[in-house]
């Protein structure tokens, strides 16, 4: 067996092991489009000879964390002939990936697990979910009169994401996009835009949706403001004529949508979405903005099999201005840890999706309760969202 990246003239047995794994077919057209923007040096398999057992893809992304930006590989296509299973493959892989990864100052990694349990065997946690609503057009908000004006099917990328980086930069996890990214991964298909432009011109919010019998299926509401959340509400409920309900996925949990609604009993499903890891332990604290004003010094044990460089014993010390250090200590000093925990609590840990408190009550995080509490307040309280998928 050989671990190597793909030559460019083995997109044909990528595609087809990728259109069996995930049960598609791809239409000429797609396949042309998949072909011209093929790029092996991202993808790695396992061969025998020259037939390709398993693959998976590291896409190069960045993503927002607490308003700063960290360079993360996105884990995409892993797949597997079914006949090669269970024969370490994907192991492998991933292994390899997290070695990649590191080399390339990736110090996070997300993916969408197949299997959560899976995943968490190799060091990814869940670190993203959003809410789903199906809203009936009786208990729509209350249309408004607003001093800007609806423009629907926008194709201006930048006034897009001119809206979306302020939005997305008060969340943690997510992507930073690329107008390469808004082309093939966003702005597709049949997708309708809509944007709201304040009575002075600027872009403050929009909307990405689709029409679909009696139902419009809204995958990204993002506004900047109050004004904005109510003139993209009003344009929907002028569908009332043609809908009967608004599905809405892709909805930050901190939402306050059934708050504001005239009658909230409406469905809301919480999704499990993506998870997340820390590549580099040490790279990413010594990035990592704790709270100003809280210097401490503590000491962490950390379990990691997949990647053993954050395995052990380390001492963080982070300074006023929220500056960390993270020094690796040896194993035969005897040195007691102040908390112990794995490199998965960590990753819900410092992306914010889970308090060090709550870690610690569960037991996910243990040793010193007054540690603990440090620890609680050294970490920014922030909230985490993801509305890309790959």
């Amino acid at each position: 067996m050989e671990l190597r990246q793909l030559r460019m003239d083995e997109f044909d047995i990528s595609t087809k092991l990728s259109e069996y794994a995930f049960q598609y077919t791809l239409t000429p057209e797609q396949r042309e489009s998949n072909q011209k923007h093929f790029k092996p040096e991202r993808f790695w398999g396992i061969f025998d000879g020259e037939e390709l057992q398993a693959k998976l893809t590291i896409i190069p992304l960045q993503v927002y964390l607490q308003g700063n930006i960290f360079a993360m590989g996105g884990i995409a296509g892993v797949a597997t002939w079914p006949e090669n299973r269970r024969q370490g493959h994907v192991s492998t892989l991933l292994k390899h990936a997290l070695q990649e990864m590191k080399g390339k100052g990736q110090t996070l990694s997300f993916l969408h697990p197949f299997s959560i349990p899976f995943y968490r065997k190799f060091g990814w946690e869940l670190f993203a979910e959003y809410h789903k609503y199906v809203i009936p057009v009786s208990k729509f908000p209350r249309k408004v009169e607003v001093p800007g004006r609806i423009v629907r099917d926008v194709n201006d990328i930048a006034a897009l994401d001119g809206i979306y980086q302020v939005y997305a930069s008060r969340y943690n996890g997510t992507l930073v996009r690329e107008e390469a990214w808004w082309t093939r991964s966003v702005l597709q298909g049949d997708n309708h835009s809509v944007v709201y432009y304040s009575a002075e011109g600027k872009p403050t919010g929009y909307a990405l949706y689709e029409l679909k019998d009696k139902e419009l299926v809204c995958d990204e509401f993002v506004f900047l403001n109050e004004e904005a959340r109510s003139a993209l509400w009003t344009f929907f409920a002028n569908h009332d004529s043609r809908i009967e309900q608004v599905t809405m996925t892709m909805v930050p949990t901190d939402d306050q949508l059934p708050y504001m609604l005239p009658d909230p009993r409406v469905t809301r499903e919480t999704v499990p979405y993506f998870m997340a890891r820390i590549v580099d332990l040490k790279s990413f604290v010594e990035q990592y903005a704790f709270e100003a004003g809280r210097e401490a010094v503590l000491t962490i044990e950390v379990v990691d099999s997949a990647a053993p460089w954050n395995a052990g014993l380390w001492r963080l010390s982070v300074n006023g201005e929220g500056k960390a250090e993270l020094s690796e200590l040896p194993a035969d000093r005897g040195e007691q840890a102040d908390l112990s925990t794995d490199i998965q609590t960590l990753s819900a840990l410092f992306t914010g999706y889970k308090r060090p408190q709550a870690l610690y009550s569960i037991h996910r995080l243990t040793g010193d309760a007054k540690a603990a509490a440090q620890l609680e307040a050294m970490i920014p309280a922030g909230q985490t969202c993801l509305m890309d998928f790959f």
